[in-house]
């Protein structure tokens, strides 16, 4: 799923994105960055006392950029906030949702924009393995009753992540 909105912010209409050519990119356009950030102060938890918190768009980057590239949590460049802190937002967002509506609310703006082509879709999905175990996995089904997890995705006519 995160992958997924990561995706969606790049794939507005008038952009066609290829496997290809998919440029090496995490930092969130202004545009799309307008329509995120409500989403994340509503869900921020409230700041009374003690330091300051740090902006959200630079630790949204930051999970892009590791999503982008797989690298370890404490392999983040110094360019984004500290690892910590960038893993200890990202679980609450995980907890509180943030990034299912994010992704409704990018394709919202993306449908309204007429840069989904809903005449054609495509499905895929994986079965893999759940080495580590979570609350959200089940028994895999083509592997003796061992712990696993599907991953499913749809896309419209011309690529863009639906699903």
């Amino acid at each position: 799923m995160l992958l997924q909105v990561f995706l969606f912010l790049h794939s507005f209409p008038g952009k066609r994105v290829s496997a290809l050519t998919l440029p090496t990119i995490w930092h969130v356009p202004d545009e799309r960055w307008q329509l995120i950030l409500p989403l994340l102060d509503e869900l921020g938890p409230p700041r009374r006392r003690g330091r300051r918190r740090i902006p959200p768009r630079p630790i949204l980057e930051a999970i892009i950029f590791r999503l982008r590239t797989g690298c370890p949590w404490n392999h983040l460049p110094k360019e984004f906030p500290d690892e910590s802190t960038v893993h200890r937002t990202f679980q609450r967002w995980i907890r509180f949702g943030v990034f299912p509506r994010i992704w409704s609310v990018l394709t919202t703006a993306c449908e309204e924009r007429g840069g989904l082509d809903w005449t054609w879709q495509a499905a895929d999905g994986a079965v893999g393995k759940a080495r580590f175990g979570g609350d959200l996995i089940g028994p895999h089904p083509t592997d003796r009753g061992k712990k696993g997890i599907k991953r499913s995705l749809l896309v419209e006519a011309s690529g863009g992540p639906l699903r």
